[in-house]
């Protein structure tokens, strides 16, 4: 697993993996367990966004990222592409897609939907639009739902416009 960022590395990390400077205000929870080679760390910055950073081992896809968010009881917002290529899921998408259809071209979003959740995505950093029950929940296997209470945090993002 890399090195935890749970430290001063945290900034280092979320630039050189994903081209932002972020000014991390408040750290909700650091370095948790996710799955069984995953960790991740959720964080809030000056401007009031609240971001997830996983990472870990694993070889981890866009879909396991949206289903690791969800059971930690948080809504995503955005997934940030790696630095450098803002239309990362949606190249990995078309890629897979002719893999599975050589002789196709595919017709819209809905075609590429299902091989976005196919991406690699490790490390992830998701911008989070809410904290579902006012809890981030943490995976624990001794649980008797694999799952427990991390934090408490209540955080609702107001969509500007």
């Amino acid at each position: 697993m890399s090195k935890s960022p749970a430290g001063t590395n945290l900034e280092r990390e979320l630039s050189s993996h994903f081209g932002i400077a972020f000014d991390i205000a408040k750290r909700i929870v650091v370095d948790v367990a996710v799955a069984r080679e995953v960790r991740a760390s959720v964080f809030l910055t000056k401007k009031k966004q609240l971001f997830c950073y996983i990472y870990g081992q694993s070889s981890l896809t866009l879909g396991d990222v949206r289903q690791i968010i969800s059971r930690m009881g948080l809504r995503p917002e955005l997934c940030l592409p790696p630095k450098g290529q803002p239309r990362y899921f949606d190249e990995v998408a078309a890629l897979q897609f002719r893999k599975v259809f050589p002789g196709l071209k595919p017709n819209g979003d809905q075609d590429l939907a299902y091989y976005r959740t196919l991406a690699p995505y490790n490390p992830a950093l998701v911008l989070i639009a809410e904290v579902k029950d006012g809890h981030i929940y943490q995976f624990d296997p001794d649980a008797r739902t694999k799952w427990r209470v991390a934090a408490k945090f209540v955080y609702h993002r107001v969509a500007a416009g």
